[in-house]
């Protein structure tokens, strides 16, 4: 038996950290970082920004969901070892808008297999921006939960030079990584190289079971870059990528991940006139993807599958967007541009050993977006600003099934060659206020966006709403409104801050599991109408010059207005004390993360990837770590995660899978402890 913290001791634990945070008096002298994060604060009201190069606990992130996970506020609906889904505020999907270097890469596969965090290794970008809410329009469409940017910098330099940031990584179950990003150039011109390669086998539990969940996945991209003058960029990329992964929670593993990138970008900084920035790229992305029932486990008939059987499907994804930024008084700013998108998938799949590559490719579904946005920040005094902006969306689906169902058990495709279209309006308003009396900063903010269906909405689901056999034809854009509020207080000892929302979605698009099927189970999706609201806080204390102490809470909490119950997939309350001493060349920390039991929960409803199937135990667990920085260029760090060894699962979280022995509705655990060493280089 394990001893649970209730929800009631979590809050106060961290309420209680933050009026003794506020009133401690240190004598602060400056001091080296600690070389693991392990935990961040905003930057600005909604936004928060760190460098996905530093590892955080627990071990270092495999991808995009496994670094966004350790964010107050985010969560994962777990796979198994890697290519975790993410989840904000209980939100999922394209609701979340996941970017790399200004770009979309939505993934191939009909149950987001391969969603877009898979193909991002974090430690080959500079920069990772989180907006939260619908408190921006300048970054695309439908972002209804939030904004998460993953960015490449120029390297800027002024004169002739190379820069180096290597680091290699050992660790129980097999894990092993490398990762190299190389820069070279001078004032006129630079070129740089980023590679990686990591991998893993199965882990086991903290009862010593091993999980199905090995993983192996390379990245490799180059960019050139010109700079005739300190103020202007332009920059051509490339990029490609592979990988596996197996699945304990799916019917088929990942066998390939294949992707390739393209693109192109320009940016002008002017400091004089009303014209100030201007920044315009073109791209192309294009996942490759190949799931199925053999390669990675021994074949087992079941779930509707009797015999070996594989599925390839790819998306091409290419598209640009230009932005300006003006100056038009020394009070007003204002940002105008316009994106646009087009997205093609298309699908093989054959019965046998590698009868898919016999196949003729049969494109499904096409998606257009074009949408103009401006932003505008206005400074009424000192003390308080009014930001506020507005697009304007034209979206475009096309259904190219002649058919729905199996081959098997097909019937015609009402929606056969049908076009959607529709126009769909965003807008946010915030005022922002700081305090004269106290380092302290208010906001508010409300903002409103209409949501185009993606393609695992409109294509995926077995039917659409109550009599409506394509959820194509049947399923509506989603329109949500929400407040955003809060509050950020900084000293030279204390930060702390304070984010909380509500709002209402109409039309939320809710999936129902359904008896029969294929896989025992079918997908109907439909709207609903639904209620929100949540929030997170946090407080950093810098005790002295060695110590910093930390804490976060988040909670999501929403309701199905229109069945009369919750909302599925929502993460339960979960709170993080963080610790890091600094000393000299030494450095340590842990993690202390207490998440409460879930009994909020909707039996058979969910999303494209889980559904609730009841309700989770709370569980606890610690991560340590300690490093040594040899000099300014090289640094060891240690780690051990879940040092006490605990059973655990998440909440979101699929079952196990019957061809892994799994019974119905059983959830897979998390891992045991957890060992790992990583040396770092840079110069």
């Amino acid at each position: 038996m394990k001893k649970m913290l209730s929800p009631g001791l979590i809050s106060a634990g961290v309420l209680a950290c933050l009026p003794a945070a506020a009133l401690a008096q240190a004598t602060v002298i400056e001091q080296l970082s600690p070389i693991v994060v392990t935990g961040v604060a905003p930057e600005s009201p909604l936004q928060f920004t760190t460098n996905p190069k530093l590892p955080r606990l627990p071990l270092p992130a495999s991808d995009g969901t496994d670094y966004l996970k350790t964010i107050p506020g985010f969560a994962a609906i777990r796979n198994g070892g890697s290519n975790g889904d993410p989840v904000l505020r209980g939100m999922f999907g394209s609701r979340l808008a996941v970017l790399t270097n200004g770009s979309s890469m939505p993934g191939a596969c009909p149950s987001r297999m391969d969603a877009p965090s898979s193909y991002i290794s974090p430690q080959s970008f500079d920069e990772l921006t989180i907006i939260k809410g619908p408190q921006s329009v300048r970054w695309g469409p439908g972002a209804s939960a939030g904004t998460v940017r993953f960015e490449r910098k120029p390297p800027g330099f002024t004169e002739k030079d190379a820069t180096l940031e290597a680091s290699i990584l050992g660790g129980s179950a097999g894990r092993h990584a490398g990762n190299v990003d190389f820069t070279a150039g001078n004032e006129s011109y630079y070129a740089r190289l980023t590679a990686n390669q990591d991998r893993a086998q199965d882990y086991k539990d903290g009862d010593g079971e091993r999980v199905p969940s090995r993983w192996k996945k390379w990245n490799t991209d180059v960019a050139i870059g010109l700079t005739p003058d300190p103020d202007t960029v332009l920059e051509l990329s490339a990029g490609t990528g592979d990988g596996y992964a197996r699945y304990a929670g799916r019917g088929m593993d990942g066998t390939q991940f294949k992707r390739e990138t393209l693109g192109l970008r320009f940016q002008k900084d002017m400091h004089e006139g009303v014209l100030r920035n201007v920044e315009a790229q073109l791209y192309y992305n294009y996942a490759d993807h190949v799931m199925d029932n053999y390669e990675l486990r021994p074949f087992k008939p079941g779930g509707g599958m009797s015999m070996p059987m594989a599925s390839n499907v790819d998306r091409l994804t290419w598209g640009g967007r230009l932005s300006m930024d003006w100056a038009l008084s020394d009070d007003l700013t204002l940002t105008t541009g316009v994106d646009a998108m087009r997205s093609r998938h298309r699908k093989r799949s054959g019965m046998g050993m590698q009868n898919y590559r016999d196949q003729d490719w049969v494109k499904d579904a096409e998606f257009d977006n074009i949408g103009i946005f401006t932003e505008a920040r206005w400074d009424l005094n000192d003390s308080s600003r009014l930001i506020g902006g507005a697009r304007l969306d034209k979206a475009t689906a096309r259904d190219l099934r002649p058919s729905l169902g199996s081959s098997m058990m097909s019937m015609p495709n009402p929606g056969a060659n049908e076009r959607r279209k529709e126009t769909l309006p965003s807008a946010f308003l915030r005022i922002e206020h700081d305090l004269e009396s106290l380092p302290l900063s208010l906001y508010a903010g409300v903002g409103h966006v209409q949501r185009m269906p993606d393609y695992w909405e409109m294509i995926s689901p077995a039917s659409g709403p109550q009599g409506s056999a394509s959820a194509f034809l049947g399923v509506q854009p989603e329109k949500t409104t929400q407040l955003d509020f809060g509050a950020q207080y900084k000293t030279e000892t204390v930060s702390a801050w304070a984010s909380a929302y509500i709002g209402q979605i109409q039309d939320y698009i809710l999936f129902d599991y359904l008896p029969g099927g294929m896989m025992g189970t079918k997908t109907q999706a439909r709207n609903v109408n639904a209620r929100i609201m949540g929030g997170e806080l946090g407080a950093d204390w810098k005790v002295n010059s060695n110590w910093t102490l930390g804490s976060s809470l988040a909670y999501a909490w929403g309701r199905n207005s229109t069945d009369s119950r919750a909302l599925p997939q929502m993460p339960p309350l979960d709170l993080r004390l963080t610790a890091d001493y600094v000393q000299g060349p030494w450095s340590a920390g842990g993690v202390w993360r207490l998440v409460a039991k879930q009994n909020r929960y909707a039996k058979g409803q969910g999303n494209v990837v889980g559904y609730d199937f009841g309700p989770t135990g709370g569980f606890g667990t610690l991560s340590l770590y300690g490093g040594y920085k040899i000099n300014r260029n090289l640094s060891l760090t240690a780690g051990v995660d879940n040092v006490f060894d605990k059973t655990y699962g998440e909440h979101l979280n699929l079952a196990g899978n019957s061809g892994f022995g799994f019974g119905a509705a059983t959830r897979f655990n998390d891992p045991g402890r957890t060992v790992w060493l990583r040396a770092a280089l840079s110069f």
